[in-house]
């Protein structure tokens, strides 16, 4: 067996497995096949994801779920005003060693974990969240002095209310933009509802096994990595993120005058990261467009920031990203 053929096979085992992982959250997580497919392309795809909509649609669920089919290690950690930056990464203790002697030792905080679930995470003082800013980057955290390593694989997955703002203290530009993917958690239907009552997903949850582990979802990740990407493509991506800018002079007529500032170049890594997941697992070797379209607006909805008239007059960013595609394609098709 050929090297070649070799990879291909281990390809067809992984995405068999993400496969079995899909169908497994699925039995506990009801009608939100799109926000279980978006998590997952963040995780392969080695980011962190930010999870928005009203409390009770089963994020932590979700996230809980994701944890044990996985079989990752899992903390949860409820952001309130009061909460302090060592509550999350730890903090030094005063002890007794064996001779009875008074020593600083170190006590991991609940960021010590392959998935951390921040929970309304913007309800936490700015100080606190920018305690998950070097741990989300760097995989690291500095306490007490000395720069330890987290457990690898690491993902943040954050969720936050869009509602209820009182209280509440809205992340930075610079957090945000660690985050992979803004994903929307919406309504269920009437008849996910309904679905809910008579499954009773929490009892579906306590008799899930793990399908996976940690170093297999590590090798998933770096055969995402090697998911192959057309030139023409990357231009096209690097085209979505010049005209997000108003000041672009091809920019569509709604950005330039609902835009404050558009994504960065973290908007190009993430595109291209997250449409190569999205290419894994649809089983295909290479990325289309149609992977770059499926992403782009959790991608961009959290990297296009609106000014006054737009948050004024309702417009929202999935609007402008939605224009701005539709203004982009259509006139072309990009070469797959």
């Amino acid at each position: 067996m050929t090297q070649t053929t070799a990879w291909k096979e281990s390809w067809k085992k992984q995405v068999a497995t993400i496969e079995e992982v899909k169908a497994s959250i699925g039995q506990v997580i009801v009608g939100q096949e799109n926000v279980v497919e978006q998590v997952l392309i963040a995780m392969l795809a080695g980011g962190h994801a930010l999870l928005e909509g009203v409390p009770g649609l089963g994020k932590t669920l979700l996230v809980r779920t994701i944890a044990r089919c996985l079989d990752l290690t899992f903390s949860r950690v409820q952001f309130t005003p009061d909460l302090m930056p060592a509550d999350i990464i730890g903090t030094q203790m005063l002890t007794k060693d064996e001779q009875g002697r008074d020593v600083f030792s170190y006590h991991k905080g609940p960021i010590f974990g392959n998935l951390i679930l921040a929970d309304e995470i913007n309800r936490a003082t700015p100080k606190t969240q920018s305690a998950l800013l070097e741990a989300m980057q760097e995989h690291t955290v500095t306490a007490g002095g000395q720069t330890r390593a987290l457990p690898r694989p690491f993902f943040v997955l954050a969720t936050q209310n869009p509602l209820e703002m009182e209280g509440t203290y809205i992340l930075p530009e610079a957090q945000l933009d660690r985050f992979l993917l803004k994903i929307r958690v919406d309504f269920p239907t009437e008849a996910n509802l309904k679905e809910i009552v008579l499954r009773s997903p929490e009892a579906f949850a306590s008799e899930l096994k793990p399908i996976a582990d940690g170093n297999t979802l590590i090798q998933m990740k770096k055969n995402v990595q090697e998911v192959l990407i057309a030139e023409e493509l990357v231009d096209f991506i690097v085209k979505i993120i010049w005209l997000s800018h108003p000041l672009h002079t091809q920019a569509p007529a709604k950005i330039q005058r609902y835009v404050m500032a558009g994504a960065g170049p973290r908007g190009v890594q993430a595109l291209v990261q997250a449409a190569k997941a999205r290419a894994f697992l649809a089983h295909r070797f290479n990325v289309a467009q149609e992977d770059v379209l499926a992403v782009a607006p959790a991608v961009l909805r959290h990297r296009i920031i609106r000014n006054f008239e737009a948050e004024a007059t309702g417009v929202s960013t999935d609007d402008l990203i939605a224009d701005l595609i539709h203004d982009l394609t259509k006139d072309q098709t990009v070469k797959q």
